[in-house]
Formats: structure tokens, C-alpha cells, sequence
């Protein structure tokens, strides 16, 4: 990226993506075709497992993503870069179709209609983001960058687009456009993004954490439920720890089913 849009855009619609445009987790969605190339093995599987549980049952907040972002870029040290866009190019659409929230697809077309810029933010990795935010036909993309020598990740990062970072995006962004701030949209469900939310006139938070619902509550902005098309009835069968880590959203089913497997989860990650 980044494609502009048709036209002149009036203003911008900032999304989040993981639990806002996608369910689940992005950067841990790809476990399952990682380990089939031998970047993760099955101990790092059963530990995205884990986090995607903790991430989904606590929410984001500032002690998940450092955990979250201290594991996985010490993972990923020594990985060649092109491989893992090369993975992430062949399993996009057999493991992000499935997670992509039908009402955000149509929130994104509606803006688009109406003359305003998509851009997505997040956190994860931009290898990961840039692919997604194409499928979904968002006009670009800013995400965290990791330090890459030689071709190969060294497990630091150049620039980490998270909590503030994203609301400063967010402005640069405008400034660039000649947009006004307050003529602005953006969505996210996690209450470390308050600070991108709070910089907009149009605030909303999607299936919100009970950090940021509480705040959206306090300050009278919208709530929007996505909900289409996660089907947590149906994972509740699953049962390959290997697939509810492709799965993404699919290992809230082990907390549906009483923390199933919960306590030797936990010494994996150990």
C-alpha cells in the first residue's frame, strides 16, 4: 500500500483489525502454516493457544500486548522476511477469509461509498496487516515494523504501532490528507486504542473489552456488536490444538468448555 482512493476523500475512517475487522488475533492466526515450514514447532503452537486465549478472555490491555509482543518478536528472530510474506501469501485466504467480520466489510465499503479514506492500524506484524488490509480493500495500512538485517528479522523493532503511536498515525495521516480530526471515524475494540479514539470526532468501539465499554458508556459513544461470521458453536468441537490456533477465534471454546486443557496449556507456555 498505500492505493488512494477514487476521487478527493473528505476525511478517514481509522480501523483497528484484530477483534474489530478480523476475529481474533492476526499475528497468531498463522501458526498452523508456520509450523508446516518449520519456522514454529508444536511448543510455540500450543503457546499462540494460550495467548489467543488470554487475549480473547482479558482483552488487550497494555500487560497482554507487551507479553504478546516480547514472545512473539523473540520468535521470530532469524526468520527470513520473504518467507513469511511468502507463507502469508499463499494461506491468506484460507485462514483470514474465514475471520473476517461481515459487518466490517460493509462498515469499510459504506465509507468508501461515502468519499472517506479506509486505513487500518494495528499492532501486529506489517507482513501480516498489509495482506489483510488489502483483502478487505482498505485504501492502506500502518503497522509495527520489525528490524530486519540481512533479510532476516533480529527480534527488535523499528516502530511499534500501538496505544499512542496509532492516535499519531492517525494525525499525521490527516495532516497529510487535509483532513480535519474531527470530521474523522475510528473503531477498535481494545481500551489500550482510547488514545486513537479520543482523537476523532467519530468514536466507536466494536465488541469492546469492559475497560473500553465502560469508558465508551462514560462518554456516550456508540457500541457496535460484530458477530458475523464467528459461529462459536460449531468450534467448540475443536479440538486439534494445532487448528485453534489457525483457527484464531476458536480457542474461546476452551473457556466455553470450563478451561479444557487449561493448566497443561499453561505449562507449555511456561
Amino acid at each position: 500500500m498505500p492505493r488512494p482512493p477514487e476521487g478527493t476523500p473528505t476525511s478517514a475512517a481509522f480501523f483497528d483489525l484484530d477483534k474489530t475487522i478480523i476475529a481474533g488475533s492476526s499475528a497468531l492466526a498463522f501458526s498452523r502454516p508456520f509450523r508446516s515450514h518449520g519456522l514454529i514447532g508444536r511448543r510455540a503452537v500450543l503457546r499462540s493457544v494460550y495467548a489467543q486465549l488470554m487475549l480473547l478472555l482479558a482483552g488487550a490491555d497494555a500487560d497482554t500486548m507487551d507479553m504478546l509482543r516480547k514472545r512473539i518478536t523473540a520468535l521470530c528472530a532469524g526468520w527470513e522476511v520473504e518467507q513469511v510474506r511468502s507463507i502469508v501469501a499463499e494461506t491468506l485466504h484460507e485462514i483470514v477469509e474465514p475471520l473476517v467480520y461481515a459487518e466490517a466489510a460493509d462498515l469499510i465499503a459504506r465509507h468508501q461509498a461515502a468519499g472517506e479514506e479506509v486505513v487500518v492500524l494495528s499492532a501486529s506484524g506489517v507482513e501480516v496487516v498489509e495482506p489483510i488490509a488489502a483483502l478487505v480493500a482498505a485504501d492502506r495500512c500502518f503497522a509495527t515494523r520489525m528490524t530486519v538485517r540481512n533479510g532476516r528479522y533480529t527480534g527488535d523493532i523499528d516502530y511499534y504501532c500501538y496505544g499512542e503511536h496509532k492516535a499519531e498515525a492517525a494525525r499525521d495521516i490527516a495532516a497529510e490528507r487535509g483532513y480535519r480530526m474531527a470530521d474523522c471515524w475510528a473503531y477498535s475494540d481494545s481500551i489500550t486504542d482510547l488514545p486513537l479514539l479520543a482523537a476523532v470526532g467519530h468514536p466507536t468501539a466494536v465488541n469492546p473489552d469492559k475497560a473500553l465499554r465502560r469508558e465508551a458508556e462514560e462518554r456516550g459513544w456508540p457500541v457496535l456488536t460484530f458477530a458475523d461470521p464467528v459461529a462459536l458453536g460449531s468450534r467448540l468441537r475443536v479440538s486439534s490444538p494445532t487448528t485453534l490456533a489457525a483457527a484464531g477465534v476458536g480457542v474461546v471454546a476452551l473457556a466455553g468448555a470450563g478451561w479444557i486443557g487449561h493448566r497443561s496449556l499453561r505449562r507449555h507456555w511456561r
